[in-house]
């Protein structure tokens, strides 16, 4: 068996584990995958965690207090190397269950929650060394109607999984297919990079990368758009109309790209640095600030072109980068909201 196909097989414990999730069974899922001194890398605000014990305590322990039925739901389960010579695995799907309890501060709803996630784990000989995530808070305040920011200009709803439906890649790596689709997102990108410097659009060749039904799955906060019109209006116009000096501190930053079939991911922790200027951003004035990004994504090809693009960035951590402490403003506009637990009836009880 191909070494990815082997890491696939390893995080399949704890993959079976998150979805009939308990304390015992994801606890020992994570202690027998992870190296012991394995490096946690959370969004905010969960920040860096060190070892199973201390990520299971900070991220997972208050989460399923809030949410009993916790369960993980996985849509891409992909895998390859860098061509740094690293080996990664890349999850992506969405926690859900009952929400009844407050999480953060977001007051509980008493109804099913969704929450995607993007997860990236590295291995050496074998173990867990390096995890890289990112959970979309955001979408969970929207449900929770207490988002306190900006409205998204895309659309919010339940990011679904690939259209194909075999975002859980099987092996054996086809290595030569997994370069090719990793070289069509990296060649894809360095073309996103010659504008607005180089000239208008035209300059990105979008048609020649993109399917005409592509679907760009945003954060919540940014939201989905659809078609290369979609995703210029509700996502690349108003960032680059913000920050257009995107993309001139590549020298500055490490990001990973990997491929495994038809899918490719990126990971990178930051992988972006840009300055908040002109217009603003996400309902923020123009700070001048230069901040950093972290964005974990996901592409699908089909016929040769990008048909799907999930795309997580740690929105929270910009805006507190940026002098907007959102969990404070989360505070401030539920004071009169009750933030008791919620007792459902079982609906059998007369």
């Amino acid at each position: 068996m191909d070494a990815h196909t082997t890491h696939k097989t390893l995080i399949a414990p704890l993959r079976a584990a998150l979805y009939d999730f308990s304390e015992t069974s994801v606890r020992t899922a994570l202690d027998a995958l992870c190296a012991p001194d394995a490096v946690f890398h959370h969004c905010h605000p969960f920040g860096d965690l060190a070892g199973p014990g201390a990520f299971y305590d900070a991220a997972y322990a208050p989460l399923v207090a809030a949410v009993p039925d916790l369960e993980r739901r996985d849509w891409i389960v992909m895998a390859g190397p860098t061509p740094e010579g690293a080996d990664w695995v890349g999850c992506g799907g969405f926690y859900t269950g009952t929400f009844v309890a407050p999480w953060l501060d977001i007051p509980p709803t008493g109804h099913l929650l969704h929450m995607r996630y993007h997860e990236f784990y590295r291995f050496e000989n074998g173990k867990l060394v390096e995890f890289q995530a990112l959970w979309d808070i955001p979408e969970v305040m929207m449900q929770a109607r207490a988002w306190p920011m900006a409205p998204s200009l895309g659309r919010e709803w339940c990011v679904p999984g690939p259209a194909s439906n075999d975002g859980i890649v099987p092996g054996p790596h086809d290595g030569q297919q997994s370069v090719a689709t990793m070289q069509h997102i990296i060649d894809m990108l360095e073309r996103l990079k010659r504008h607005p410097s180089q000239g208008g659009p035209e300059v990105m060749e979008m048609e020649h990368f993109w399917h005409p039904r592509m679907n760009w799955y945003g954060p919540a906060g940014i939201g989905t758009g659809r078609g290369i019109s979609g995703f210029r209006n509700w996502h690349q116009i108003p960032f680059l109309n913000a920050m257009p000096d995107r993309g001139q501190y590549v020298d500055e930053i490490e990001y990973h790209f990997f491929g495994d079939g038809d899918y490719a991911a990126v990971t990178g922790w930051p992988d972006m640095i840009q300055t908040v200027t002109h217009d603003g951003w996400m309902g923020i004035a123009p700070a001048g600030k230069k901040i950093t990004m972290r964005s974990l994504d996901f592409w699908r090809l089909e016929e040769g072109r990008i048909r799907e693009n999930w795309v997580l960035v740690d929105l929270l951590d910009a805006y507190w980068q940026l002098g907007v402490d959102v969990f404070a403003r989360l505070r401030e506009f539920n004071k009169a909201r009750n933030m008791g637990p919620i007792d459902i009836p079982d609906g059998l009880s007369a």
